[in-house]
């Protein structure tokens, strides 16, 4: 096809998508990370009736040469291998010993409604305030949910306070709605945004909720739910709400990065094809003017046959919320997976549903690869237990404190501080942590190991590893296409590291940095004995700042992004 004809092929793609009420992607748009978008964007093949795991096209056919500028790298699936011995494990967050960090006061809630829980609240570094606020539901309906919004402060993620915000004496941000009206209060089923990244300073907080709002004119004139987007500077004045396209409960909202687009993640509105509870898809550059995506969402995903069943229960797993966040080089996603029972079983037997989260990570921005199927954080499913069911994650899925993740996330025993029972009673928040990068690692045992990349090209100087060898060995190769080894960059001229550290710098003698390589295609050879190797990274200099994102924020970093290599320190 000559280039007059792509051209004009390329534009009526684009008349035709944008008559249909779809995203367009500039035709061969290239990602950060050499992947390719289709021209019609987001993809609309996903079948809503199938229980098969997501195809993933970006590992079916990767680029051939892969630009690794942005972020560290880790192994969470084969994007980035060439070939390998070592093993692949993939790891599950800790919970705090110490659980719940945060339990109902006097603010609250009274009675049976006391209760604090995170349904699709956040939790977010604030680098103007050098703090980490938790957006969270005080109080509410049958003891735990939608009640006002609510916000706790802390600087180390475990010991929080309840900062006096000006509003009612309290440290409520918006109080509970009459009827979940939308117009006087916090809705339901809310999701809140702390937005590092916008110039426009009324919009800082972005926020959408459900309620039951009348809607002159409809025949289910106040029957049915709603959502309305609005945002604010600071929590405490709002701008005017705008209505969303059609919603279920729990639908929610992310920004992603790489394509500075916001992501609405919606529950499949009644009516949609769906099978059971399920995800459909909607993006906009334009957070407010996202609202109307009634015409734009897209079949997302749902749990498949690879999410069995709880064998006590033996119901067929749902994907009850989907929300994500941009960690280093991709998209981290937390999956709240539904086991049930049904709510009229939890009901009668006055216990909490059982949800649980599960990860997922993506390099395009929609297709999700979830190679492990172990609860990333599990519900204990035990009576008396604070976090017996109903686990709920966060949006902004976790901070960075250190050289550990902190996953926030939310749990319910089923009691009511006075011994009431029910199957919404007994919110409480706490926190389970994760290594730096620790989501998967690639395993070597006393006989040595190697890895080697597939083509990668970048612009920096020096190559970081996050290393668990403090009984083993790493060395690095750097070879050409050719696989043939680029001198001086040879195992026998690099510096053995013996360690255990989320940051390292690879050396080798004879050479100070990598700048002869910079833009030219090579291949790393890690060798690995005795050890877990989780990412490696190119800097632009000795700080070992990855240019990444650093999901929901932390202390050190600029906004969300590493760019001052502000994890040199460890967590005291």
């Amino acid at each position: 096809m000559r280039h007059t004809e792509r051209r004009r092929f390329a534009l009526g793609a684009l008349l035709v998508g944008l008559l249909c009420g779809v995203a367009i992607a500039a035709a061969g748009e290239e990602l950060y990370n050499g992947i390719q978008l289709p021209t019609i964007w987001p993809p609309r093949d996903g079948d809503p009736k199938s229980t098969e795991p997501m195809t993933v096209p970006y590992l079916q056919n990767p680029p051939k040469i892969i630009p690794i500028n942005i972020g560290r790298q880790l192994f969470v699936d084969d994007f980035l291998i060439e070939q390998t011995d070592l093993t692949r494990v993939f790891h599950q967050a800790q919970k705090f010993a110490g659980n719940p960090v945060l339990t109902p006061t006097e603010t609250d809630g009274e009675g049976r409604q006391k209760s604090c829980a995170m349904i699709a609240g956040g939790v977010f570094y604030d680098p103007a305030e050098r703090a980490f606020k938790m957006f969270y539901d005080a109080g509410g309906l049958h003891g735990g949910l939608y009640g006002a919004l609510a916000l706790a402060t802390s600087t180390d993620l475990i010991h929080w306070r309840r900062p006096n915000v000006g509003l009612a004496g309290t440290n409520w941000l918006l109080p509970k709605s009459r009827n979940f009206n939308l117009q006087d209060g916090a809705g339901r089923d809310r999701c809140l945004w702390l937005d590092l990244n916008t110039e426009q300073l009324e919009e800082r907080i972005k926020y959408m909720a459900g309620g039951f709002d009348a809607v002159p004119g409809d025949p289910l004139d106040g029957k049915h739910l709603m959502h309305l987007l609005k945002t604010s500077s600071d929590g405490r004045a709002w701008s005017r709400p705008v209505r969303t396209g059609p919603a279920e409960d729990y639908s929610t909202f992310f920004y992603n990065p790489f394509r500075k687009v916001w992501v609405f993640s919606i529950k499949g509105p009644h009516g949609f094809p769906c099978r059971d509870r399920c995800r459909y898809y909607a993006e906009n550059r334009d957070f407010l003017a996202g609202a109307d995506w009634g015409k734009a969402m897209v079949y997302w995903t749902n749990a498949d046959r690879l999410d069995e069943p709880d064998p006590a229960i033996g119901e067929a797993a749902q994907l009850y919320c989907l929300n994500a966040v941009a960690y280093e080089s991709l998209l981290l996603g937390e999956f709240q997976i539904h086991l049930g029972p049904k709510n009229e079983v939890c009901d009668a037997e006055k216990s909490p549903k059982i949800t649980e989260l599960k990860l997922g990570f993506s390099r395009d921005g929609f297709h999700w690869q979830r190679p492990d199927r172990c609860p990333f954080i599990a519900a204990t499913r035990k009576a008396g237990d604070w976090d017996r069911g109903y686990i709920h994650g966060a949006v902004g899925v976790c901070v960075v404190l250190g050289d550990k993740l902190y996953f926030p996330y939310c749990g319910f025993s089923g009691f009511a501080p006075d011994g009431a029972r029910g199957m919404y009673y007994g919110g409480s928040i706490g926190m389970a942590t994760l290594r730096r990068d620790g989501f998967a690692s690639m395993d070597a045992g006393a006989k040595p190991g190697t890895l080697t990349t597939r083509p990668v090209v970048f612009d920096g100087k020096k190559l970081f590893v996050n290393l668990a060898a403090p009984q083993g060995e790493l060395r690095v190769e750097i070879l050409d296409e050719q696989k043939q080894v680029i001198a001086p960059f040879s195992v026998a001229n690099c510096t053995p590291i013996t360690a255990d550290k989320t940051l390292l710098a690879v050396e080798w003698k004879g050479t100070a940095d990598l700048s002869a390589l910079a833009g030219k295609p090579v291949k790393f050879r890690f060798q690995l004995t005795n050890g877990k190797l989780y990412a490696f990274w190119v800097s632009p200099d000795q700080s070992g700042a990855s240019r990444g994102y650093v999901a929901a924020g932390g202390p050190g970093f600029s906004g969300t992004l590493d760019g001052g290599g502000a994890l040199t320190r460890q967590t005291p």
